[in-house]
């Protein structure tokens, strides 16, 4: 039974990481056609230490992650929100962005296939959802102007004010 479950975990999250970056993020690069930050990682580890750029980079280096240029701002992300890149981090994540208002494909797919899979974490789901719901939305934020600025600086824009 034990060996069942492992299969099964193990194959949900090859299921969400190919959606993931084989379907979701070539499409969003095809019909986005998103900025590519020319953000590198040298200009990452130049920052001050607890920055949201020196953060991102220590998020990468601690998970052994490249930085891509396409997914800059959904890495930010991880980093402001403090979501792991694990199968519940990522459905955790895509869950408080839909709280916050944000309606995409990926993150309506993502909160489709977490609930359809991961019955173990729909308590931690709702509680990312309600957050979101409950956060400032930061979705119009120029991201690449605020690589330099304190991580907890922005944690509180998101987290201490109501939404507007």
């Amino acid at each position: 039974m034990v060996i069942m479950k492992n299969i099964l975990l193990k194959i949900r999250t090859a299921v969400l990481v190919f959606l993931t970056h084989s379907i979701a993020l070539p499409l969003l690069k095809y019909f986005r056609r998103p900025v590519i930050s020319d953000c590198t990682i040298d200009t990452l580890q130049a920052l001050p230490a607890g920055t949201l750029g020196n953060d991102l980079n220590c998020f990468l280096q601690k998970r052994k992650l490249p930085l891509l240029p396409h997914y800059i701002r959904h890495d930010l992300k991880h980093v402001l929100l403090q979501y792991d890149t694990t199968d519940v981090g990522e459905a955790c994540l895509q869950h408080f962005m839909l709280g916050n208002g944000r309606v995409s494909f990926p993150v309506l797919a993502t909160v489709l296939y977490s609930r359809l899979t991961m019955p173990e974490y729909w308590g931690k789901m709702r509680t990312a959802y309600r957050q979101g719901k409950r956060s400032a939305s930061f979705h119009n934020w120029r991201w690449n102007e605020l690589l330099a600025v304190p991580t907890d600086e922005l944690r509180k824009r998101i987290f201490s004010q109501s939404k507007s």
